[in-house]
């Protein structure tokens, strides 16, 4: 008989990226502790031990500043890929007719649930990936927004220094500095795969089409 796939065959992927996540993660945390302190001393602040850091704007600003330029071009590329194309990419569908992501959902004994339950259900589960991205980004946002005015509170403090109103910092170009500077190397990345993937292969992964396939051609 053959053998079941172990747990790990079957999670390989999401157990490796999760886990250099949560790697980087702490490494962040600690390192960016460190530096918080420093900052401190220079202004004869005494030092935060780590727990505390973790309820600082500087953590949270950091933190979610980057897991929510990770969400925001995720909800854009999904949308884009439904109706944008690019010719020889292996991150679009043909230029010309349709895929098989195209095809009306059929209800079938193993179809997941949503499909086969129709109607107002079906129709929110067919966005539901983007919709969940939309809604990940949204929550990021508004944590770094928070993070990011309860960091210049805090350095404010600090410093001696009045701090800017909610309106005021919001207003300013700190936050959307913050933003802007993720936003757009999240789509340089994103621009970099859709494009490179035309000319340039990598054998076995899904990411890239058929070595042996012509560059103008979709998979």
């Amino acid at each position: 008989m053959r053998r079941k796939p172990s747990f790990f065959q079957r999670n390989g992927l999401s157990i490796f990226v999760l886990g250099f996540f949560l790697l980087f993660w702490a490494a962040q945390a600690v390192t960016g502790w460190q530096v918080y302190n420093e900052m401190r001393a220079e202004e004869s602040a005494t030092a935060l031990g780590f727990s505390a850091y973790l309820a600082t704007g500087n953590f949270l600003e950091v933190t979610f500043e980057n897991w929510e330029s990770e969400f925001f071009q995720m909800c854009l590329y999904v949308f884009a890929t439904v109706w944008l194309r690019q010719q020889g990419s292996s991150e679009s569908k043909p230029v010309e007719g349709k895929s098989d992501v195209d095809a009306e959902p059929k209800a079938h004994p193993r179809a997941p649930w949503p499909v086969r339950r129709g109607g107002w259900v079906l129709a929110l589960y067919k966005q539901s990936l983007a919709l969940a991205f939309l809604a990940l980004f949204l929550f990021c946002f508004v944590f770094h927004l928070y993070g990011s005015y309860k960091n210049q509170v805090e350095e404010a403090i600090l410093k001696g220094h009045p701090a800017d109103t909610f309106v005021t910092f919001l207003g300013g170009p700190t936050f959307w500095f913050e933003s802007f500077q993720n936003w757009q190397s999240e789509f340089l990345a994103i621009a970099s795969i859709v494009i490179l993937s035309i000319w340039l292969r990598q054998h076995g992964s899904p990411e890239s089409k058929p070595v042996d396939m012509p560059h103008e051609d979709n998979p």
